[in-house]
């Protein structure tokens, strides 16, 4: 069963880890080559000192780079992350807001890597930006795509 991308957001919005967080999917395109994710600072995502709490920083990009590249791949492609990291450049406060992007050169890549039934291992960026366009954090995830073993 293939879910819209309309469908997927909604359900995004709801799943209660997103929802305590504060983190909100703004957009996801419906052919899963886009995504925007929301995160305003309110009671229950600042830390000690009032900014973003650097979880929530984190967990507002987690998923998406994984499903932007379940849905583009397919399923006779494995996707998981395997690796993240976040580089804190200064204190969230306000709304931030997180862009992922997939183009057809990045996905042509990761078919031509796995065409042989190899792993791959892709890096994607993705900034966390306040709302006056200023770089608040990096996150860069590492994930696990190889193409699926054909069963005999």
């Amino acid at each position: 069963m293939k879910i819209s991308a309309r469908l997927l957001r909604h359900i995004m919005n709801l799943w209660p880890p997103f929802l305590g967080a504060g983190i909100r999917v703004t957009h996801l395109a419906n052919d899963f080559k886009t995504a925007e994710v929301v995160l305003r600072l309110g009671f229950t995502n600042r830390n000690y000192v009032g900014v973003h709490f650097g979880g929530s920083l984190y967990a507002m990009t987690d998923p998406f780079y994984m499903l932007l590249l379940m849905h583009n791949l397919g399923r006779d492609y494995i996707v998981w992350d395997q690796a993240g990291s976040i580089e804190y450049l200064k204190p969230g406060t306000g709304r931030v807001t997180a862009y992922f992007s997939l183009d057809d050169d990045c996905l042509n890549d990761i078919r031509q890597a796995t065409a042989g039934g190899e792993k791959h291992l892709p890096e994607l960026t993705v900034e966390v930006k306040n709302e006056g366009g200023e770089t608040v954090a990096r996150v860069k995830k590492t994930l696990y795509v190889r193409k699926k073993k054909r069963q005999a």
